[in-house]
């Protein structure tokens, strides 16, 4: 599907008022579903390290939150991009961008809180996992609510059948691989912990 992506971008016919640089919407919004994803996964397994105390759910967690950061930078990057053209200005505090880049705050301070926090920090690094997952609806929506520069979120579903295809393509190829770094990552982190479960066992 990513091999396949940039020719069907490339076929997509140009937007009448922004040209080429409208294309950079094939990544930008697929990158915001990711992050809109990776937030619910981590604030879900948030719950479960909350209530629960599962380790399991820690490690999806942490992960999670790792692509939360990774694919919301690829969005606040790809972003300004296009609002330059766009807009004519390379950011604006309207409610969209500021609530976006107050969420992907949210979770670099998890990654920061989960890796200096020390013992006991898993906790409340899930109570912030649920905070971003909370803000999650509030960016969605944000756009209808208010006055903003932004486009509605009614864009996507008015696109032509030649712009559609790609997007959707887009969009289907970054969730598959939310879906499998995410299942790399988690691999990861439960090897090591059966490693770090080995070395105390030889120490005893």
């Amino acid at each position: 599907m990513f091999a396949y992506a940039p020719i069907a971008i490339h076929n997509a016919p140009y937007e009448s008022t922004m040209g080429l640089v409208q294309k950079i919407f094939y990544f930008h919004v697929p990158s915001w579903f990711v992050m809109f994803s990776a937030a619910g996964v981590c604030g879900i397994a948030g719950a479960f390290v909350i209530f629960a105390g599962r380790k399991d759910a820690d490690r999806v967690a942490q992960a999670a939150a790792e692509l939360a950061v990774l694919f919301g930078l690829m969005g606040l990057l790809t972003g300004p991009l296009w609002g330059r053209k766009a807009w004519g200005v390379w950011w604006q505090w309207d409610a969209r961008l500021t609530s976006a880049l107050v969420m992907w705050l949210v979770f670099v301070a998890y990654l920061l809180l989960r890796k200096y926090g020390g013992a006991g920090s898993e906790k409340l690094s899930a109570v912030l996992a649920l905070f971003g997952m909370a803000n999650v609806p509030f960016v969605y929506w944000s756009v209808n609510v208010w006055r903003t520069v932004h486009p509605k979120t009614s864009v996507v579903m008015t696109l032509q059948p030649s712009m559609g295809r790609p997007f959707l393509l887009c969009s289907l190829a970054f969730m598959a691989l939310f879906a499998l770094l995410l299942t790399l990552r988690v691999r990861l982190e439960r090897m090591r912990a059966s490693l770090d479960e080995l070395y105390l066992s030889i120490e005893d």
